[in-house]
């Protein structure tokens, strides 16, 4: 009725009292009716019971028939009782008996096979044929059904041809993912306290956003301290600012100032100068949590994204991996943002979410989830015609996608690069596709240079009818507070110029594609590339935009391309530890003409190998971007280790052994666990006190080292340990504490701790310290004390003795052995 949607606006909804209502009645299934899966995945927070069920009856931009169906499968699964009768009245349906085999085999085919065979196959075709087919026995299967064997022949190659267009389906489908933005529960209420340092762009006095936040901060009982950033901050005038007390957090309204830069047309003033703050927090060694502000830069619900903005997006992604201690995420604000989301603003900055956009007076979190399309069939099959543009055209990815649209029907290829027929490759290239029955013009053509493109566009005999980016590659690693707005700028150059350049230039042309290169960089990140990312974020954005305005644009993040594709082999090696396994250019086009058959906007297309990939990148911070996804959910939910390791005689040994011999033994662990992790050629290359940062580690190499010395002691240990302990002596000194507790005598104790000091001294700092004559000193002490022997002699013996005798004396003597 409309009294109850009057009163679903004005009152609390209270979802969650509900679901917990149903719980306790011991309801086990939840079938959601309405447009979307979006309570389903709220419910399944909610409820802990591995015995229930969730599914909803329609998701967005999926066959509703197939939706509803796969809803009724699962709840009929479950055990609910369904009325067959009813749902196939008038169909036509009728029963039919269950094959006799058990159902104990994989099957290759499908009920679309099956009729495809029937309709093009005039022998007979049944489950008894399939049966046979997968026991490999063709002969009497042709005698019994009364054909001859070469009939039987005929099918199988359909089938294997099937199998195998089944199985590259199937593999593809796991490599689609999307960025949807999913509510999330508003955060408690928070008491603001604390000093926070607000950037705000230099010269912009005036602007509404900028003036409301920082005026809703300062009236929540916030201490602002405003801090103008321009291009000449630096530390020095950033440390002005700072208050003597520590700072809370520091908030950036920068990215609001979307002015192009003077000097580097590619990048906002805002982005300029969240550059610069980065840099001068580093260098003043604030290492309070960084957050920045941005408005309209993300498109949650078909609003127009604003790509200057959203490269701050593909920025913050990297922060999180360079600085997970010190960033603390990114909000994005409706335009006219009112009291109500200053105060969702400040929960979000208490809260456990780092990428958000405040919409409508609640919260959504961006989230990457599966896009399997599950064989739906597409409303069109595109394929190229006439002339089609190619930026990047004679690298590799440009090469691939020449050669997949020459051999596809694309009438003229017109290939640009820098070097143009100069470029290594280049005539080989235009032999290939000339053959191919392409025309080819290869160019050299700065498409950064508005200028140049248009002069070579115009001089094509026909204009092109679709467009290809894959201009911009991925450079060298380096953290964005080593970068300067020179190298940023040159970084995403290509990317964005030429991405503007062409939008620009052909605006009033229709094209049937407008393809854009982007990288999944700009959605979980990839540690040192902030302004590669930040350029992808921005081609997403412009993506978005040419949709807003009814314009063609597919924007594809790419994994990893094997085979000369984005990276070198370096990069690809270093991928693959990281569990971002290479995809095929085959392939990876494959998932490209799905994604134009199906004109979908934006896809985040990768192979991931996330039992690998997640405790890698969660090690440092939790990362709520992925929370929508069931495997990684799973991955966490259990330990990142695997299973219990195995226990070793480490344990035992350890226990027969004096408590100074033990800390030697578990030093020389570690040591030898260091070394073998990060290949050093032994464990003398490992400096006893030299922090684990400071040793080479990394996030693979670490979760790597966790794996190799819980397997060692047999006991699972975190995948923070080596953040958790400084260095190999302080990890080995609490290896030894959990395993071997200590005695309780505190005077074996400190001996204990003595002794493995000692061990780690280098022979120079012994012979300083004068360790060894104390050491005999009060050894003699000890014996005159107890009648143990007499001083004379046990001085006469140490004089005499190796540095291992002195020990062994010690053992021996005060009965640690």
């Amino acid at each position: 009725s409309s009294e109850y949607w009057v009163r679903h606006v004005r009152e609390a909804v209270r979802f969650c009292d509900g679901v917990r209502f149903l719980e306790e009645q011991g309801v086990t299934r939840f079938v959601e009716l309405g447009p979307d899966a979006v309570l389903t995945g709220m419910v399944q927070e909610r409820v802990d019971s591995e015995n229930s069920i969730f599914v909803s009856v329609l998701r967005r931009e999926r066959d509703e028939q197939r939706e509803l169906l796969s809803a009724l499968g699962g709840v009929y699964a479950s055990g609910a009782e369904v009325d067959w009768a009813a749902f196939f009245a008038g169909s036509g349906a009728r029963r039919v008996d269950l094959p006799t085999y058990a159902f104990q085999r994989k099957r290759y085919w499908s009920p679309d096979f099956l009729a495809y065979a029937s309709e093009t196959h005039a022998d007979p075709v049944d489950m008894a044929f399939w049966q046979a087919v997968e026991d490999r026995d063709l002969p009497s299967l042709a005698d019994e059904l009364g054909v001859e064997p070469y009939a039987l022949g005929e099918v199988l190659p359909a089938l294997s041809s099937w199998r195998s267009r089944h199985r590259e389906r199937s593999v593809v489908d796991t490599w689609r993912y999307r960025v949807v933005w999913q509510p999330v529960p508003e955060p408690a209420a928070v008491e603001p306290t604390g000093t926070w340092l607000v950037a705000v762009p230099a010269g912009r006095v005036g602007h509404p956003l900028i003036d409301a936040v920082s005026r809703g901060f300062a009236t929540r009982g916030v201490q602002v301290v405003p801090v103008e950033i321009g291009d000449g901050t630096d530390a020095a005038r950033l440390r002005e600012h700072l208050p003597a007390e520590p700072v809370a957090g520091v908030l950036s309204l920068l990215a609001l100032d979307d002015r192009a830069h003077p000097s580097h047309p590619t990048l906002s003033r805002g982005t300029a100068a969240t550059v610069t703050l980065v840099r001068a927090l580093d260098v003043a060694a604030v290492v309070a949590p960084l957050w920045c502000v941005t408005s309209q830069a993300v498109s949650c619900a078909q609003e127009t994204a604003n790509p200057f903005q959203a490269a701050v997006w593909g920025l913050g992604t990297v922060l999180a991996l360079d600085h997970p201690g010190t960033w603390g995420g990114i909000v994005d604000l409706p335009d006219d943002a009112d009291e109500q989301a200053i105060d969702l603003l400040l929960g979000v900055l208490a809260g456990g979410e780092d990428q958000v956009a405040i919409r409508d007076g609640g919260i959504l979190a961006r989230r990457m989830v599966r896009a399997p399309l599950g064989g739906a069939s597409a409303p069109q099959s595109w394929r190229p015609n006439g002339t089609v543009l190619v930026t990047g055209g004679t690298g590799g990815i440009g090469a691939h996608m020449a050669r997949w649209l020459a051999a596809n029907g694309a009438g003229h290829l017109v290939l640009t690069s820098r070097r143009g027929p100069d470029a290594p490759g280049a005539a080989d290239l235009h032999a290939e596709l000339a053959a191919l029955g392409a025309g080819v013009t290869i160019a050299a053509c700065d498409v950064a240079d508005r200028e140049a493109l248009g002069r070579l566009i115009d001089s094509l005999p026909t204009p092109p009818t679709a467009v290809v980016h894959a201009a911009g590659v991925m450079h060298g690693p380096v953290r964005l507070a080593q970068t300067s707005i020179e190298e940023y700028a040159e970084i995403g150059r290509a990317k964005i110029a030429g991405a503007v350049n062409l939008d620009g230039l052909l605006a009033d042309r229709p094209l049937d594609a407008f393809v854009l290169f982007s990288s999944g960089a700009a959605v979980w990140g990839s540690a040192g590339q902030a302004a590669y990312a930040g350029a992808n974020a921005f081609l997403d954005a412009l993506a978005q935009r040419r949709r807003s305005r009814g314009l063609a644009a597919t924007s594809i993040a790419w994994g990893t391309w094997g085979g000369g594709g984005m990276v070198d082999d370096e990069m690809e090696t270093h991928a693959r530890r990281l569990g971002l396994r290479s995809m095929s250019p085959q392939s990876a086009i494959g998932v490209l003409q799905q994604a134009l058959d199906h004109d979908e906007s934006h896809l985040v297309v990768a192979d991931i190998d996330w039992d690998r990939f997640v405790p890698a990148y969660v090690l440092a911070r939790p990362r709520p971007l992925l929370a929508a996804l069931p495997e990684v959910r799973t991955i966490l939910d259990d330990d990142p280790a695997g299973a219990e390791p195995e226990g070793s005689e480490l344990a035992e040994r350890l226990a027969t052994m004096p408590d100074a011999e033990r800390g030697r033994v578990l030093l020389d662990l570690v040591r030898n666990q260091v070394a073998a992790v990060l290949e050093y050629d032994d464990l003398g290359t490992v400096e006893p006190r030299r922090a684990f940062k400071e040793l080479g580690f990394d996030s693979v190499t670490a979760v790597d080292f966790r794996n190799r010395l819980s397997a060692a002691i047999g006991r699972r240990l975190p995948t923070t340990v080596i953040f958790d302990y400084a260095n190999p002596v302080a990890l080995a000194e609490h290896l030894c504490a959990e395993l071997c507790p200590a005695d309780d005598d505190p005077v074996t104790a400190e001996l204990d701790r003595l002794e493995a000091l000692v061990a780690t001294l280098p022979d120079a700092e012994i012979e300083r310290t004068q360790i060894a004559v104390r050491l005999r000193a009060v050894l003699a002490r000890l014996c005159a004390a107890d009648g143990t022997a007499d001083g004379a002699v046990v001085a006469g013996r140490l004089e005499a003795a190796t540095a291992d005798d002195v020990f062994d004396f010690i053992d021996r003597e005060l009965g640690l052995a």
